[in-house]
């Protein structure tokens, strides 16, 4: 499967590359043509730093920023990112005047926040940072939680990204569909390669893919 990997160059900075996989993928909530591998991107301290610097431009700057939530191990983009955001002198409620970075924990689906981590959240204006997103239902769930211990999603940052807002808050996002040319998603029940009769080659989210 690796084999096939096609690499996109991002229109952002000349630093970063976005890598595909073309084939038959399932996520939790849709399957796809394309398995769209971000790693290099959150795991690479070179390419976290352009990523973070990239998203920085896109991040409002008129808003009040006091913590970014990071999914799918984007924690290493989300300090480079916070860094960004305090160099360059954003609007913060925090004491201590500096960024939280934190991210949720996830049991049998649900997310939720520590005690010890409660104070990130309540009454904190959040950034929402996310590897790739599809349907949108992740960052629904992530809203839910974040809102529910009190905090404030006021931007969606996500590396690659299908989709334009959720919720009415816009998503900032480094590559999208245009990039990754012929991407497609498509609900369970109207997944042309499953009514062709093709295999699923992989489960597959932010984290990466495991091969069936």
């Amino acid at each position: 499967m690796e084999n096939r990997i096609v690499k996109f160059k991002s229109k952002e900075s000349a630093g970063l590359n976005l890598h595909a996989i073309p084939g038959h993928f399932a996520t939790s909530h849709s399957h796809i043509n394309y398995y769209v591998d971000v790693t290099s991107i959150k795991t690479r301290v070179s390419e976290a730093k352009e990523a973070a610097k990239a998203l920085y431009t896109k991040v409002p700057h008129h808003s009040y920023i006091d913590t970014i939530v990071c999914m799918d191990g984007t924690e290493m983009i989300g300090a480079f990112l916070s860094q960004e955001i305090e160099r360059n002198g954003l609007m913060s409620v925090n004491k201590h005047e500096t960024i939280y970075v934190v991210s949720p924990e996830i049991n049998n689906g649900q997310m939720l926040f520590r005690d010890n981590n409660k104070g990130a959240i309540d009454g904190k204006h959040v950034v929402l940072l996310l590897a790739t997103t599809t349907t949108g239902e992740t960052i629904r769930r992530a809203m839910e939680c974040i809102n529910y211990y009190g905090g404030m999603v006021t931007c969606i940052a996500s590396i690659f990204s299908t989709i334009d807002e959720v919720n009415g808050v816009k998503i900032d996002k480094l590559f999208d569909d245009d990039d990754v040319v012929n991407y497609q998603t498509y609900p369970v029940t109207e997944c042309p390669f499953c009514k062709k009769g093709l295999p699923i080659e992989a489960m597959v989210n932010g984290f990466g893919y495991s091969k069936l």
